[in-house]
């Protein structure tokens, strides 16, 4: 065996067993003590539902964890990244078609494999805690639209990073980290008009006391608001949700039919206040130039060994003597030797969005002026969503990007310094 397809394979155990471990103190941690904060605020049962529920999709995402990983190293070290290789090259399409072929086989073997956890998530756990409601034809359109935009959008995008990469020279990973830029900023730009009303319906907020109260928090602020949107995200689920999406003028306010439905007026303009933050704080832009930024750096990386056999080798593709790399290849190769960076990346990108929550949370108990209806908000969406409230600091170093609710609501109780 090459000791690139070792490393590789102790790459993939390495991440499972450090998020494996994570889920074990995680769940450890958690306290059957109802902390003091919620007092009053979660019914008879309900605070044992959230115990029983933190136990349920943590073990059953370690079963999950444990199979995948189990499945992808056994079919790296049986070759079968190669045997895919050539059979994509049996078609005889080239490079481009070739790497299309390689990455759509290996697309849906990996949808194949995910499919059944899934199902059982959706159907079993959340069913069985009261979430779900997606009804398998709900849940068939979904997976069929989300491989459709997949195939439609990725595949001629990774089409074109392989054109350059070969056609481009030694600047070809600059090219391509610059189309991969436009692209985010299209999809970031269209999303709100174009793709996320594939999923869900947006209906602009009706008059009455929410939309008034809002209109007045955003003349107030000088805020301007180029839409506000209810979506129904009660067509998949229960639990409730609010987010800022899309670009500039473009940029969409959503607030989940369910958040709507269970809380007050206060509460809501305080959770759309949080969202205002976001983009008036600029978090959004810092999240934007820094995915810029690091998309660049792997393209670097990746031209400084995609011409290097073992990146070939370690996963059983051939590189024929007088043929050109394999590039689609080298990319999977390069993808796994990347993980720990990968790993450290997503912890910093974690970090600093914990703190932006913190800012956000801050920046809507000032201009609304209403620190407790945050915090109501906070809570009720803690009780709603059977959130954990006790996790384990390792936990939330490692994966959280929003801070536990009972630092959140701390925060919220300190006064800003003078």
């Amino acid at each position: 065996m090459e000791p690139v397809t070792l490393l590789l394979a102790a790459l993939l155990a390495g991440d499972t067993l450090l998020q494996m471990v994570s889920n074990a103190l995680n769940l450890r941690h958690a306290r059957p003590e109802l902390p003091g904060e919620f007092t009053g605020w979660f019914e008879p049962g309900r605070y044992r539902s959230a115990q029983d529920y933190l136990r349920a999709t943590t073990r059953f995402e370690q079963r999950q964890l444990a199979i995948t990983t189990l499945i992808t190293i056994t079919f790296l070290v049986a070759g079968g990244f190669g045997i895919v290789d050539t059979w994509a090259r049996s078609w005889g399409f080239g490079l481009i078609g070739t790497g299309l072929v390689f990455t759509g086989v290996l697309m849906l073997a990996s949808i194949l494999v995910d499919l059944p956890f899934q199902v059982i998530d959706t159907f079993v756990i959340e069913q069985r805690f009261g979430f779900n409601r997606t009804t398998p034809r709900t849940f068939a359109a979904d997976q069929l639209k989300s491989l459709a935009l997949t195939v439609l959008l990725g595949a001629p995008l990774f089409a074109a990073i392989l054109w350059f990469f070969t056609a481009a020279g030694p600047w070809g990973w600059a090219i391509a980290w610059g189309a991969v830029t436009l692209f985010q900023l299209a999809m970031m730009a269209l999303a709100p008009s174009l793709l996320l009303p594939l999923f869900n319906t947006f209906t602009p907020l009706p008059e009455g006391e929410l939309k008034a109260a809002i209109e007045a928090y955003a003349r107030r602020e000088q805020v301007p608001l180029s839409g506000i949107f209810s979506i129904d995200g009660s067509r998949r689920s229960s639990k409730t949700n609010a987010y800022v999406t899309g670009l500039g003028r473009l940029k969409r306010i959503a607030l989940f039919d369910t958040l709507i439905a269970k809380h007050n007026v206060p509460e809501l303009v305080a959770v759309l206040a949080h969202e205002v933050g976001h983009a008036k704080l600029g978090h959004l832009r810092r999240m934007l130039a820094t995915s810029i930024i690091t998309t660049g750096v792997m393209f670097l990386l990746l031209s400084l060994c995609l011409h290097r056999h073992e990146l070939y080798d370690g996963i059983g593709v051939a590189w024929p003597p007088g043929e050109p790399a394999p590039l689609y290849a080298g990319m999977i190769t390069f993808s796994i030797l990347m993980a720990p960076l990968n790993r450290l990346l997503s912890i910093a990108a974690h970090h600093r969005s914990r703190r932006h929550e913190f800012e956000a949370d801050a920046y809507a108990a000032r201009t609304t002026g209403d620190a407790e209806s945050m915090i109501n908000a906070l809570k009720k969406l803690g009780v709603e969503n059977l959130s954990n409230l006790t996790p384990h600091p390792f936990t939330v170093w490692l994966e959280y990007s929003h801070p536990p609710l009972l630092e959140r609501i701390r925060a919220l109780r300190t006064p800003p310094p003078a």
